[in-house]
């Protein structure tokens, strides 16, 4: 009970979508503008489902090779 009130929280939602805003803007800066459409899209879903943003940017990390986008490569 603790653990969906917390995700459905609008602090919680709001933080998820800022994030998953930021990874879009960083895949247009790179030009990969596919990803960045994706991303804007999971975004606005993410305010409706905080879940499932977080499960989508799990799955980005993993494809990244689990490393974040500022550390050096």
């Amino acid at each position: 009970m603790v653990l969906k009130k917390l995700l459905g929280s609008k602090a919680t939602r709001s933080l998820t979508v800022v994030s998953i805003l930021s990874d879009a803007k960083q895949a247009f800066a790179s030009g990969n503008r596919t990803r960045g459409l994706l991303l804007v899209v999971v975004a606005v879903l993410a305010w409706k489902w905080a879940m499932l943003g977080m499960v989508a940017q799990g799955v980005l990390k993993l494809f990244r090779g689990g490393s974040s986008a500022s550390s050096p490569a």
